[in-house]
């Protein structure tokens, strides 16, 4: 499962969890378990939603989100030992 932070125009930017990334021959993004970048409920959605298709004529901008649990191959300053 891939994680995608989507910015939408006029609206706060919400997570989506997405299968695959979106192709730009898409017309719109499926995604799954919508939430906040706090990962708390989005105030805009009804109660209950799980899955979300949002156009991307509405999207500015899209983070792909580093998968906590994968090892990362670039050394950071500090140690967590």
């Amino acid at each position: 499962m891939i994680t995608l932070l989507l910015h939408i125009a006029n609206a706060e930017p919400v997570k989506l969890d997405v299968e695959d990334l979106p192709h730009p021959s898409d017309l719109m993004i499926l995604g799954r378990n919508p939430r906040d970048r706090k990962d708390r409920e989005v105030e805009w959605l009804d109660e209950g939603v799980t899955t979300v298709m949002i156009p991307w004529s509405r999207i500015n901008l899209i983070q792909i989100m580093p998968d906590p649990n994968a090892q990362s191959d670039v050394l950071m300053p500090w140690r967590n030992d």
